[in-house]
């Protein structure tokens, strides 16, 4: 069967994912998307073109501590990101990574942004997950989750990712 992944010549956005990296950060700012820059930068991703994209992982791909494409590539990442300028409130964002034991069957990942803690945020993302691998009929390997909070001042930017190269 011909899968894109094996054509050297098809488009990095065509290609199958063989490798994820997840991070969070958090940005503050005057302004609300330097504040969202900044999150960016301590997350891992600033230097890139994202591409919000759903929520599946390709089979088989593995969890990476950094990306390791060229700075200024497209990164196709799927996102939780919350701003705000309510001063002293609490905002949280989280992702999780759900890996089935099968490794030809995709996987999933889920986010979640607000006004919240990081358990809660953490706590949602892995409901979520493991609701969505029981709608699939596909039994979890490993579960990851990456979550991270702040309290408001100026803007206040939280993200967590996970960008899929």
């Amino acid at each position: 069967m011909y899968e894109v992944r094996d054509v050297p010549t098809a488009s990095p956005l065509l290609r199958l994912a063989r490798h994820c990296t997840a991070g969070a950060g958090v940005g503050v700012s005057a302004f609300e998307l330097v504040s969202f820059d900044r999150a960016l930068r301590q997350a891992g991703f600033a230097d890139y073109n994202l591409l919000r994209v759903s929520s599946i992982l390709p089979p088989s791909v593995a969890l990476r501590p950094a990306v390791e494409v060229p700075k200024g590539s497209l990164l196709p990442i799927a996102y939780g990101v919350f701003s705000s300028d309510e001063a002293e409130r609490t905002i949280a964002a989280a992702v999780s990574l759900a890996f089935p034991t099968d490794p030809h069957a995709v996987g999933v990942i889920m986010e979640a942004e607000g006004y919240m803690t990081e358990r809660e945020a953490h706590e949602m993302v892995a409901a979520m997950a493991e609701e969505a691998m029981e709608d699939r009929n596909l039994k979890i390997a490993r579960l990851e989750v990456v979550a991270i909070e702040a309290q408001v001042e100026l803007y206040t930017t939280v993200f967590a990712g996970v960008a899929l190269w």
